[in-house]
């Protein structure tokens, strides 16, 4: 285990320390809870993948036709390629694929399926945070940029978090780039809990792993038996909300630091907000964006949202 950077580990620190605690979704995603995640993206009921593959698969030409030729392909967070080899089939002469993804397996599994799939494209990966100024250095000069954030994980962001995150992407694109922004949409109740509550237990794994993540990062003691996954769908606020909580009383020391964590106040991992497409349109004016297009499935469960510098 290397050294972790003294300014994340007192982000953890604080983030478990408050009312309720919390924990980072980044932290879902190291090498067993990538392979957890491709396992959730094939239960029966996380529709999520699914939907957003069948959008491309079907209707990505309406993507493509937004995108000017050429261009420099960047996936932020790439999970697994096979969205991005969907796209890539629509795509007129990309110049460069850039994934980019704090995981190393899941980058190093993107970047050969690519590759396999597209022997003539150039892959140029980036491991790392794509909040990071190399993640897009070195890319073709004049391109057109194109950035695809999928899977709905804008959502993983607080309200105010994701215009923030949004407006940071903006500054990076220039008069005329494409960011794809992948949306999961409000619809019933049901759908929505049982895609974070699937039967074989695959996505209360996913959220305990997170504790193992921390274990392994920073030299924590989580028990991750110990904590009951709980996840449920607020319809007020438009969101999943999952959380761990403790079966018990349970101490835990994490760099010299001792705390408490009580079957009272659950650890919260994750939000996962819903979009109405009014929403998506707010998002995008508020971050400097214009809407070019919603490409929706049929059941209007999910939205690719085109939207232009």
């Amino acid at each position: 285990m290397t050294a972790p950077d003294r300014t994340e580990l007192k982000e953890v620190i604080a983030g478990l320390s408050s009312h309720p605690p919390r924990i980072s979704p980044r932290y879902f995603y190291d090498g067993e809870g990538s392979r957890l995640f491709d396992q959730i993206t094939r239960t029966d009921e996380y529709y999520v993948t699914r939907t957003e593959l069948a959008i491309l698969r079907e209707r990505g030409g309406r993507v493509a036709a937004r995108v000017p030729a050429g261009s420099a392909f960047i996936e932020l967070g790439t999970g697994s390629a096979h969205k991005a080899i969907e796209l890539l089939r629509y795509l007129e002469a990309p110049q460069v694929y850039r994934p980019i993804d704090i995981s190393r397996e899941a980058l190093e599994r993107t970047t050969q399926a690519v590759r396999a799939a597209y022997p003539r494209l150039e892959v140029s990966a980036y491991w790392g945070d794509f909040a990071a100024d190399a993640a897009y250095a070195g890319l073709p000069e004049g391109a057109a940029r194109l950035v695809y954030y999928s899977g709905s994980t804008i959502g993983n962001f607080e309200p105010a978090e994701a215009v923030s995150f949004l407006r940071s992407l903006h500054q990076r694109l220039r008069r005329g780039d494409i960011l794809l922004l992948a949306a999961d949409l409000v619809k019933d109740a049901d759908v929505i809990h049982a895609a974070y509550n699937d039967r074989a237990g695959v996505t209360a794994a996913f959220n305990r792993n997170a504790l193992s993540s921390l274990n392994q990062r920073f030299g924590a003691n989580f028990d991750p038996a110990v904590f009951r996954h709980l996840a449920f769908y607020n319809a007020r606020k438009r969101r999943v909300e999952m959380h761990l909580v403790p079966e018990r009383r349970t101490e835990v020391v994490i760099a010299g630091e001792q705390l408490c964590f009580h079957p009272d106040e659950p650890i919260h991992t994750e939000s996962s907000y819903k979009f109405t497409p009014d929403d998506l349109q707010r998002l995008a004016t508020q971050s400097g964006f214009t809407v070019d297009e919603l490409v929706t499935d049929e059941r209007a469960w999910f939205a690719e949202a085109v939207l232009r510098v």
